[in-house]
């Protein structure tokens, strides 16, 4: 089941909701993405657990993602 980049952007908002968020669907198929975010909630973490917070916020749908490329930056 495929996941569009808007259900990705309201699961991160809802998690950052300073969050500037960047969705690239790279292949057109809805399960393949780059995602770049910044937000002030990523302050004194570490990348690995930026990112794990982000997957947290995708919560179970992320299994629905066949790649996913991630970038994190402190705002």
């Amino acid at each position: 089941m495929p996941m569009t980049s808007v259900e990705i952007f309201d699961l991160i908002s809802a998690k950052f909701p300073d969050a500037e968020i960047s969705i690239v669907d790279t292949v057109g198929d809805q399960d393949h993405y780059n995602i770049s975010i910044s937000s002030s909630g990523f302050k004194g973490l570490s990348t690995l657990q930026q990112h794990r917070l982000v997957y947290a916020a995708l919560g179970e749908r992320l299994q629905f993602l066949h790649a996913l490329s991630l970038e994190t930056f402190v705002k």
